[in-house]
């Protein structure tokens, strides 16, 4: 059998991919998934699989026998080869490592913001813990859905070496603003008319708005690009740092190192962000 050469953009690219093979979780295209072929055409030519875009799978599905689950792509004039694919992990795959990752890094960065000063002060006005805890669990759980929802959707839709290093360097500007430590000015004390559990929802998910732990959760949802598992792991951050804030006040406050947590969150947001750094850098 015998393929004629191989262009230099293709080359590239093959150089590229045997590189992130070594990660196969980071591949290129991390949202596809690619199968190994025998693919045997009846006209002349040589097709092998290559990472790209789906547009180029369905415009290139014909062929006579073996199997390919994705992309097959004409090289040019030859003879016909025997390709042999690999499979690659989905995000899916990765999706304990977006839950740990996002309840770890958000519980961290929730310890002593302004959404945790708000459920203790909430606490203090109703003396109410659990409805409170329960406005606290719908308002995340609905909030940061919305911000994973757009990370997601970001990550899906723009798909550059240039956004990847956007996230990372995000990432960073976490870790500086969350060496910032957080007041309660600007909370307005909450209406006991409403209720404890219809108060604490509608004001947590508004102060949450544009809070750093909004904004952390839109980058996860980048990096892992998925909307479910970031969303679960950091509403689950969410909770582990605000329940025990409405059960026992302020005391948390004054028995939690604050600033020993706040080095450690920023730590954790700059580890994430060097980390994407390298892989983006040594993949492309």
């Amino acid at each position: 059998m015998r393929c004629s050469p191989l262009p230099t953009a293709v080359r590239r690219k093959q150089r590229r991919n045997h590189k992130a093979l070594a990660n196969p979780g980071r591949l290129a295209y991390p949202r596809q998934v690619i199968w190994g072929v025998a693919d045997r055409r009846i006209t002349p030519g040589c097709r092998v699989n290559i990472l790209g875009r789906e547009a180029v799978a369905q415009r290139e599905r014909g062929h006579r026998s073996g199997e390919t689950n994705d992309i097959a792509s004409p090289l040019g004039p030859g003879g016909i080869c025997d390709v042999v694919g690999f499979a690659v992990a989905r995000p899916g795959d990765r999706f304990l490592e977006a839950l740990l990752t996002s309840a770890m890094v958000v519980s961290l960065a929730e310890i002593g913001d302004k959404t945790q000063l708000l459920a203790i002060l909430l606490a203090t006005r109703f003396k109410r813990p659990w409805p409170i805890i329960a406005g606290i669990f719908v308002a995340t759980l609905a909030n940061h859905a919305l911000a994973a929802l757009v990370g997601s959707k970001m990550a899906a839709l723009i798909d550059a070496d240039w956004f990847r290093y956007a996230i990372a360097i995000s990432f960073v500007i976490m870790a500086a603003w969350t060496l910032v430590p957080d007041s309660d000015e600007g909370i307005d004390r909450p209406d006991r008319r409403a209720g404890a559990f219809a108060t604490t929802l509608i004001a947590f998910f508004i102060v949450e708005m544009g809070d750093k732990t909004q904004i952390a959760t839109v980058v996860l949802a980048a990096q892992f690009r998925t909307l479910l598992w970031v969303t679960v792991g950091t509403t689950i951050g969410m909770m582990v740092a605000n329940v025990p804030a409405v059960l026992l006040g302020e005391a948390v406050l004054r028995r939690v190192p604050m600033a020993a947590i706040r080095i450690v969150a920023a730590a954790s947001f700059l580890i994430l962000g060097v980390g994407m750094l390298v892989r983006t850098a040594a993949i492309f």
